[in-house]
């Protein structure tokens, strides 16, 4: 149980270190996609800048503005920052062995549950650009949360079973990425919607939205649930490479792993810095008239091909 509480607290702890280095290496990277050097004054070549962040924001007055639902509204982002660390317990650490066959399931229950911080953080606010902007990313989280599902299926199709530990074991053998490259695009372009990253960012809107659901936070709210959402940006990473790429029971537990994972979460910086936001009816579009069709005929495919596999 000890070994259990360690393993899990010293993830949380690399989580949000991780966290506060990717707010740097995005910084760094959307500075020299624009032509300029991104933040280069604090310390050597701007490395604390995070740290400084930090203490900035915490440091900051705590303000409550006069029509929120106070304790609620002071929750949600607590909230949203814990369902986000819950899911790094997922990551391949001691604790999986206690997870049992059912990892994947957790992953879904979590995840589904973050719309409820998001939507919390609007309506408590009391206020209609909040209200607005939490309604356009439940939606958003709703509808791409039930893409990433069926390509979970079709994952978990291959193996057989839910665990996460035991799909990375299955591609020891074959990796699901040469199977389901499709997929994995789908897959990428969910995480992308389902973490509300541009060009998927309808939270907000400078013209009438302006920061969206957390326009009434500042100071510790606003780190608060950023830290969450680049928190989901990065365990998507890893999900990723765990799931088409055989994480880390193909590749080692070197820097090779850590190499594919900053990769993967690169292109959300990258695709931030090269796109334009998307429209909003495109978006709903894309799911319900696009990737949900070809999801459901890629798994029916599966099913009939598992299907005369196992009984030919």
């Amino acid at each position: 149980m000890l070994v259990e509480i360690f393993s899990g607290v010293v993830s949380f702890i690399c989580a949000l270190l991780a966290v506060a280095f990717f707010t740097l290496l995005e910084r760094k990277g959307l500075g020299y996609f624009q032509i300029r050097k991104g933040p280069n004054k604090v310390g050597l070549m701007g490395l604390p800048q995070p740290l400084a962040d930090a203490v900035k924001l915490f440091s900051k007055e705590l303000i409550k503005p006069t029509l929120v639902n106070i304790f609620p509204f002071l929750i949600c982002p607590f909230l949203s920052l814990f369902l986000g660390l819950v899911l790094w317990i997922l990551y391949n650490n001691y604790f999986v062995c206690s997870m049992g066959g059912f990892s994947m399931l957790l992953f879904l229950c979590v995840s589904s549950l973050g719309v409820y911080s998001v939507m919390g953080a609007g309506w408590f606010s009391n206020s209609k650009y909040a209200l607005l902007g939490s309604v356009r990313a439940v939606a958003q989280s709703i509808s791409y949360e039930v893409s990433m599902s069926l390509i979970l299926l079709s994952c978990l199709l291959f193996v057989g079973s839910m665990s996460l530990s035991i799909i990375m074991k299955y591609q020891s053998f074959v990796l699901i990425f040469f199977v389901n490259l499709f997929m994995l695009l789908m897959w990428f372009v969910s995480c992308v919607a389902e973490t509300h990253r541009a060009p998927f960012d309808f939270a907000e809107g400078e013209s009438e939205l302006v920061s969206g659901f957390n326009i009434e936070y500042g100071g510790v709210g606003f780190a608060v649930l950023f830290m969450a959402e680049y928190s989901n940006i990065l365990f998507m990473s890893v999900l990723v490479v765990s799931l088409f790429f055989g994480g880390l029971y193909l590749i080692g537990y070197g820097m090779l792993t850590c190499v594919l994972v900053s990769l993967v979460s690169w292109l959300f910086i990258w695709v931030r810095a090269s796109y334009p936001r998307y429209r909003y009816d495109l978006l709903m579009y894309l799911i319900w008239k696009s990737y949900l069709p070809s999801v459901l005929n890629i798994l029916i495919f599966l099913v009939s091909l598992i299907y005369m596999l196992n009984f030919s």
